[in-house]
């Protein structure tokens, strides 16, 4: 047992370092989201939702930014390293050990995961630093809004790694479902200046209900007023991890 959790603790090591390495991913989940918040900070400033609000814009981008490093790692940077691995056989290397394929998805998973809360906290510090945003919302609330948002985005990555046939596949996939979702969800553009007909649409993706949640959670909503999104998000986690699940047993990736 003592020498499993070796074992896993090396190969975790070694996933982390190559995620540093990556700048795609470590840019765009450290980066790039604090980028984001200077910009549109320097452009529009600080200034109330609208007059008399306590809140401040600053107070619901930073909710909506957190949910795009959440969509960088679970439908990039997580996917797209299965999907090379399955490329170059490395799925095929691990199923002829004893710790078979579980254990290179399951130690993506927490590199990914880790890297996550850190850009999330980078985020949110600099936030306080530079905009002074309000986190009215209790830990509880917005612990569970990160952990359902979390889940729905890391569920969609690898569900595509499991229908796609290759890397080229999966790329497109992932690509197509993130800037698509990054645009249309209020993630970067507030979804208060999209036309009704656009609006209709972005109902229809998983990012808008997490940006809703994350961002009501952080303004000091309960839970019980997201129970929408809630449901949503969670329904999704469960079906595209178990379809995706199935998929990877039934599949050898020789």
């Amino acid at each position: 047992m003592r020498h499993n959790t070796r074992q896993f603790a090396v190969i975790c090591k070694i996933e982390f370092l190559l995620f540093l390495r990556d700048f795609f991913s470590f840019f765009f989940t450290i980066v790039f989201p604090v980028l984001m918040l200077v910009l549109f900070g320097s452009i529009y400033g600080n200034t109330p939702l609208y007059p008399g609000s306590s809140l401040k814009s600053m107070d619901v981008s930073v909710p909506a930014y957190a949910v795009m490093v959440i969509s960088v790692t679970g439908l990039m940077a997580f996917p797209l390293t299965l999907a090379g691995y399955k490329e170059k056989k490395i799925y095929k290397r691990f199923d002829a050990t004893p710790a078979g394929k579980k254990t290179i998805i399951l130690a993506q998973i927490i590199i990914n995961l880790v890297m996550t809360f850190i850009g999330i906290g980078i985020l949110l510090a600099a936030g306080k630093i530079l905009y002074h945003i309000q986190i009215l919302g209790t830990a509880a609330a917005i612990s569970a809004g990160l952990l359902f948002s979390v889940a729905c985005m890391f569920s969609m990555g690898f569900f595509f790694t499991a229908i796609a046939r290759d890397a080229k596949i999966t790329n497109l996939l992932c690509y197509l479902s993130y800037f698509v979702m990054l645009f249309l969800s209020g993630a970067t553009i507030p979804d208060m200046l999209f036309p009704a007909n656009v609006k209709k649409a972005a109902a229809f993706l998983p990012m808008t209900h997490a940006v809703d949640l994350m961002q009501g959670v952080f303004a000091g909503d309960g839970l019980g007023s997201h129970a929408k999104e809630l449901l949503i998000l969670g329904a999704l986690s469960v079906v595209l991890t178990s379809a995706g699940a199935v998929l990877y047993r039934k599949k050898d990736w020789a």
